[in-house]
């Protein structure tokens, strides 16, 4: 059954678990970082307060996403792909326009403050699921594969 080997894929295994931890540190992270600057100093930067949170929502997500696997996969891809653009958006933008971003958050300066792993990540977090869904498809034709020599003669030539 290819479709409940899909489901039941995980992105786990290998560098997958380790991608698993490292979301979830900054997950965590973050969510505690956007909570306290959104509670104690909105005031001061409210549009970077709100995109650290964003950051915090996506990294949940991507997570998630990680640890799950199946058809969680394409949605992992789609965080994957918004902290990519969020990151680089609200890196250059934390340089172009610094009185916005007055307190470091997660994707300003390109994640300086996390040792720039909020700029790499992304990237290896669509490596990986690239990896998987390659994986998935590499099975799901084995299967049809092995489905289709089932005692039939080979057509001639």
């Amino acid at each position: 059954m290819p479709d409940s080997s899909v489901r039941d894929r995980r992105a786990l295994g290998g560098p997958g678990v380790l991608l698993v931890v490292v979301y979830g540190v900054l997950a965590l992270a973050a969510t505690g970082r956007s909570v306290l600057q959104i509670s104690e100093y909105f005031e001061r930067a409210p549009l970077a307060y709100v995109l650290s949170a964003v950051a915090a929502v996506v990294y949940l997500l991507a997570t998630w996403c990680l640890a799950r696997g199946g058809r969680w996969v394409r949605v992992g891809i789609v965080a994957c792909a918004v902290e990519l653009v969020g990151v680089l958006a609200v890196g250059a933008a934390s340089y172009a326009l610094p009185s916005a971003f007055p307190d470091k958050t997660v994707w300003s300066h390109f994640g300086q403050g996390y040792g720039f792993v909020p700029l790499v990540l992304p990237v290896l977090g669509l490596l990986w699921f690239r990896r998987v869904e390659r994986a998935a498809a590499a099975e799901e034709t084995a299967a049809r594969g092995a489905g289709v020599g089932d005692g039939a003669a080979p057509s001639g030539g």
